[in-house]
């Protein structure tokens, strides 16, 4: 599956949306994909993580013992995709500002684990989070995500596989260009729920 191919998915489901938006970043930006739009059609979601799972065994990221993601976003993809590579799904989640695994979820030191995560802006969910699988002994090989905002410009410390690639802009809250600025802000996201 291409680049194109994949935005025409976003497309079909009135997810790539244009205004004044608070990324979870904290940065603001003209564009933003709602990708709950997309997960919200099974169809269209399994579609897109089957794609995301093949490129995971092209790349030679297969020899994992299960899929990690950063909750809320990731959730829906970690576990789509995890289906797809026959793997089980589990996610992270904030407590008091800070990833940790909860219902009962573990991991066991050295256990190869990829990171699965919907959108990658910063790369900030997916730096958190290895972090804390670091911290709990985990190996973890690749992050892998749906669109990659950044362009592969977003440094998380493993090696990331992107099934498409789109670079919108991004600003400051203090650096607006004057068309944005003139917009009310709005914050789609989940970062901080």
């Amino acid at each position: 599956m291409n680049q194109t191919q994949v935005l025409d998915i976003f497309r079909q489901c009135d997810a790539i949306l244009e205004g004044h938006f608070i990324l979870s970043s904290g940065l603001r930006s003209p564009i933003f994909l709602q990708k709950a739009l997309v997960f919200s059609q099974p169809e269209k979601a399994s579609i897109l993580c089957k794609a995301l799972a093949d490129k995971i065994i092209e790349q030679g990221f297969a020899d994992i013992s299960q899929i990690v993601s950063p909750a809320v976003g990731g959730i829906i993809p970690g576990y789509e995709t995890a289906r797809h590579l026959k793997k089980p799904a589990i996610f992270t989640e904030r407590v008091d500002g800070k990833f940790e695994l909860r219902r009962g979820f573990e991991i066991s030191k050295g256990e190869k684990v990829i990171i699965v995560e919907d959108i990658v802006s910063t790369g900030l969910s997916i730096r958190e989070c290895i972090s804390t699988l670091q911290d709990l002994g985990a190996d973890v090989v690749a992050a892998a995500c749906l669109i990659d905002r950044s362009a592969g410009e977003a440094e998380i410390g493993v090696p990331l596989i992107a099934l498409a690639q789109y670079k919108v802009p991004a600003y400051a809250p203090d650096n607006l260009p004057p068309e944005l600025a003139a917009i009310p802000a709005i914050k789609p996201g989940s970062r901080g729920l």
